[in-house]
């Protein structure tokens, strides 16, 4: 039996535009053996690695003021009333453009990305300044990327960039947008660096898989709505 082709306008509104899903998907399997090989090594640990400590100590806050308020000021939107505050924004801001795949994917990816993110730090069992600080990976990172993500993934869509443009577009943002909480997690010595690395590949896994997924469970109940349709024409 043939598919039957979906209007043009419901393929634009894919949160998940099909030129990037090839390499948004080498990514996440990337991103994913990062995640793996990194929780394997510091598996129970509770000191920096090597490459933690030629960065910066995280025994003491890094920076004084005034960019430790700056510091302070990023950590909050990493916060459950500060990410809070940030999804209702998007998920408005979604809703404006009238792209409710968008908004979903907006409250699901970060969602479960931080959810992601707690899993695997009872599993990795790495610590930092005592035994009931969970530290691999990163929330706070994971969660600021899994937005910047689903942000630019929304406005690759919006224009209709291409794959070399679109992927640079998300790939850029999410760098942007981890490099920016990280530097604030290790900063303010919550999180070593290596954590904040899980993190931000934590989130680049999490948040193409959700759009996927996302797309998969809208077309389907689009097709049948449009099924249900014609059924009731004939």
């Amino acid at each position: 039996m043939r598919q039957r082709p979906r209007p043009e306008g419901e393929a634009r509104h894919k949160v998940l535009p099909a030129a990037l899903r090839v390499w948004l998907g080498l990514v996440a399997v990337l991103a994913a053996l990062v995640v793996v090989v990194i929780g394997v090594m510091y598996s129970g640990h509770s000191k920096p690695g090597r490459v933690d400590a030629w960065i910066v100590s995280p025994t003491a806050d890094s920076v004084r003021p005034p960019w430790r308020n700056v510091a302070l000021a990023t950590d909050f939107w990493g916060e459950p009333a500060g990410a809070a505050l940030l999804v209702v924004a998007a998920v408005t801001g979604c809703l404006f453009l009238r792209r409710p795949r968008a908004a979903v994917l907006v409250v699901v990816g970060t969602g479960a990305a931080v959810v992601v993110t707690t899993l695997v730090k009872s599993l990795v069992g790495r610590t930092i300044h005592g035994a009931d600080n969970l530290s691999y990976p990163s929330g706070h990172t994971a969660f600021a990327t899994a937005l910047a993500l689903a942000a630019a993934l929304l406005v690759t869509g919006l224009l209709g960039l291409d794959r070399t443009a679109g992927t640079a577009l998300v790939l850029g943002s999410a760098l942007v947008a981890g490099a920016v909480m990280g530097w604030a997690q290790v900063a303010l010595s919550a999180h070593y660096p290596t954590d904040v690395l899980g993190g931000w590949c934590t989130a680049l896994v999490v948040v193409p898989a959700t759009a996927w997924l996302v797309d998969r469970i809208a077309d389907r109940r689009a097709d049948r709505m449009a099924d249900a349709g014609q059924r009731e024409h004939r």
